[in-house]
Order: structure tokens, then C-alpha cells, then sequence
């Protein structure tokens, strides 16, 4: 296991990564486009969100940061494909944003948030695999404010190849995107922080405890990714045999066959109930 290394998309790896300080703070230069003297502090803090009532949503983050102590940062990774991942996310920065404020406080205690969502799915039509959306007005293109922001980065849009020229965000995201020891070597030496990350990722990857709850975290995934993609297959295929049936019903009802004749039809082709036959009948009326 001399040569093992971990990859940084599984989100127990990445978060290991995270709390090495100058990895952390480099990832975060390059994502929100600071200088370095911009940043005066980042701290790991607290990834559960609070529930106010009993029957709320309980939020988890793979990592929150708190930065400069005017900035909370949650930083996501997400392998399998969630439709719904916009509002998900909106939910995630919604409790973060509103927690900050207690009973009697001012308004002027919130501090922005930021949500940083790396994904290893295709989300958007558009080929950029970068994007960073703000709240503006629509025809002026005003910003209504800054407290609110998203940086979403679509790892499978990754160019292949690197250039001479290619920003902090793409390097980070190669990186975090990588699975060989060439590829991690060749792109930290690029990138002072990524440098750092590229250590501590050799680290964790020798510790023997880390080991095992990585294999164990990237297992859950595995499993986790074929259940949903046998879930896929099954409705796909069902989806087949559903648009046979109902291109037989059409067919039937073309050359003026009986209904009862048809649901017979249907039970013999298709080896179904007789209710179900009905059922898919009732269905069709207006086929033909």
C-alpha cells in the first residue's frame, strides 16, 4: 500500500484534506478570487446545520469554513447524480444564512455565505465546467447583494489536457478530480497550495486508520451508485414494455378488434392479469 493514494473527489478524503490550513486557504484564493493577503484566518467549524422545529430538514456539509469571521463557506462534494440539486443546495445556504441571527438581534449580524459545490455529474447544458452565480436584477443586471453566492464546478466538463495558461480553479479541480501519482505530482508543482494538499493527501493516505474508513466511504458510494443505476435500468426497461403494450392497444383498436378480445390479447402477449389488461385499456381510450 506504499504507493496508495486516496482520491480527493470521495468526500471523506477531501475532507481530510480541508484541514490542512494552507490547502485549505489556497482552495479558497482560488474559488472566490482573493489575494492572499485578503484571507487572515479560515477554521473549520461545525458541518451539522441546526433544526428550529422538530420536523425541519437536518442539514449535514462535508465542510464549513469560517473565514476572516465575516464569511461562512460550506463546500460540497457530490458523485451520484441528484436531480433536485439546486434546491438542495438553496436549502443548505438558506439554514446557513438564517441560523446566524437570534430572537431580538439585528439584521446586520448575517454575514455572507457562500455554497462551493463540486460535482461529479453534468448539471448544466452549457460545456463551461465552471460557474458562480449571484442575485441581480434581471434586464440591469443590478447585484442585489453578495451575502448569497454559488460556485458550482462540473468535474466530468474537465478539459484533458492542461495549459500553460490554465487558472487556479482548473488546477484545483484536476487535482481533486485526479487518481494517479503523476497526475497529483505534475499539478502540484504548479500550485504552492496544491502542494499542500498533495501532501497531506500522501499522509493520509499511509494512515492505516484512514485507510479503512476511505474504503469504507468509497464502498457506500459504489454500492450506493449501482443501486440507483439498477433502479434506472429496471424503469427503462419497463419503460420499453410499457410503450409495447400500448402501441399493441392502438394496433388493435385500428383494425376494430373488441375490447374484450383485446384484454385477452394483452394477458397471452404480455402474460398479465386480467385487471391489469383493463387497467392499460382504461388508459388508452383516447389512442385511437
Amino acid at each position: 500500500m506504499s504507493d496508495f493514494l486516496m482520491k480527493p473527489k470521495i468526500d471523506f478524503a477531501f475532507k481530510e484534506i480541508m484541514t490542512d490550513e494552507s490547502a485549505r486557504k489556497g482552495f479558497l484564493l482560488a474559488i472566490l478570487k482573493l489575494d492572499p493577503s485578503d484571507i487572515k484566518e479560515t477554521r473549520i467549524i461545525n458541518t451539522f446545520l441546526h433544526k428550529v422545529h422538530k420536523n425541519d430538514k437536518q442539514g449535514i456539509l462535508d465542510v464549513r469554513i469560517s473565514m476572516n469571521n465575516n464569511t461562512e463557506i460550506d463546500v460540497e462534494i457530490q458523485l451520484s447524480e441528484i436531480r433536485a440539486w439546486v434546491d438542495r443546495s438553496l436549502f443548505y445556504i438558506a439554514k446557513m444564512y438564517t441560523e446566524q441571527i437570534e430572537e431580538g438581534e439585528d439584521y446586520n449580524v448575517l454575514k455572507k455565505c457562500v455554497s462551493i459545490c463540486i460535482l461529479d455529474f453534468k448539471l448544466f447544458v452549457e460545456e463551461e465546467f465552471y460557474s458562480c452565480f449571484h442575485l441581480r436584477e434581471d434586464r440591469r443586471n443590478t447585484l442585489n447583494t453578495d451575502k448569497v453566492e454559488f460556485h458550482i464546478i462540473e468535474l466530468p466538463k474537465l478539459p484533458e489536457e492542461l495549459k500553460e495558461d490554465s487558472g487556479d480553479i482548473l488546477l484545483w479541480a484536476k487535482f481533486i478530480n485526479s487518481e494517479r501519482k503523476e497526475e497529483f505530482e505534475m499539478i502540484a508543482e504548479k500550485n504552492q497550495y496544491i502542494g499542500s494538499a498533495y501532501k497531506r493527501l500522501q499522509t493520509i493516505s499511509q494512515d492505516k486508520q484512514m485507510q479503512l474508513e476511505y474504503e469504507a466511504r468509497e464502498k457506500a458510494v459504489r454500492d450506493y451508485n449501482q443501486i440507483i443505476k439498477e433502479a434506472h435500468q429496471a424503469g427503462w426497461e419497463e419503460g420499453l414494455v410499457e410503450g409495447e403494450i400500448y402501441g399493441a392497444i392502438k394496433a388493435y383498436r385500428g383494425i376494430k378488434i373488441p375490447d374484450s378480445t383485446i384484454v385477452a390479447a394483452l394477458q397471452d402477449k404480455f402474460d398479465l392479469p386480467k385487471k391489469v389488461a383493463e387497467s392499460y385499456m382504461s388508459k388508452t381510450k383516447k389512442l385511437v
